[in-house]
């Protein structure tokens, strides 16, 4: 591991699939990796501290040489409906622009316990991968057109201590329908500054 400046430690080694040692490492991150080698995914594996800062998931981005996705958990006002928005890391989300979009009344980051009950995370390990804990469909996924111009995405395996990198192709065509998930696509404004 190594000192980024911070105190927030990396191992630089980019590893290929799921942890060789997996003793101690949660369940809901060893679901992931099962359901990534199911599907015969190829993703690399980069692990480190849980993630404290944007600076420090920008050092994240650099070594596995792709834009971090954010992984924003959203409801409505009533919160009565859930979705999971997945966004260039460097884009601001604009509340009343999605709003719009999907005709939703007004959104807001739901609560940590509903992000338990329906994706089996918990706020700093949001993850689009946490979806194949949803097996009610209770949260409807958007994604940002300029992430399906990528063609890698970053997420973390639901938990924030290691960041995986695979191909959005593989997410949009292999992942999402293997767990029965759809997406809407959307367009939030702003240029994203990314490195792909």
């Amino acid at each position: 591991m190594i000192d980024t400046g911070t105190s927030f430690y990396i191992d630089k080694t980019l590893y290929n699939g799921r942890p060789a040692n997996s003793s101690d490492r949660p369940d809901k991150e060893l679901r992931t990796y099962d359901l990534l080698d199911q599907l015969q995914i190829a993703y690399q594996r980069l692990d480190h501290a849980p993630i404290p800062t944007i600076d420090a998931c920008r050092d994240v981005d650099s070594l596995l040489n792709i834009d971090i996705c954010k992984n924003l958990f959203l409801c409505n006002a009533k919160k009565t409906e859930f979705y999971l928005l997945l966004l260039p890391g460097k884009k601001k989300f604009r509340t009343s622009c999605l709003s719009k979009q999907i005709g939703s009344s007004r959104l807001s980051f739901a609560d940590p316990e509903f992000m338990i009950q329906f994706l089996d995370i918990t706020p700093g390990s949001v993850s689009v991968l946490g979806l194949m804990n949803d097996k009610d469909n209770k949260v409807q996924l958007l994604i940002d057109k300029d992430v399906l111009s990528f063609e890698f995405f970053g997420c973390h395996p639901c938990i924030n201590t290691s960041s995986l990198k695979m191909k959005t192709s593989d997410l949009i065509n292999r992942i999402l329908p293997a767990i029965n998930h759809s997406f809407i696509q959307v367009d939030l404004p702003g240029e994203p500054d990314s490195i792909q």
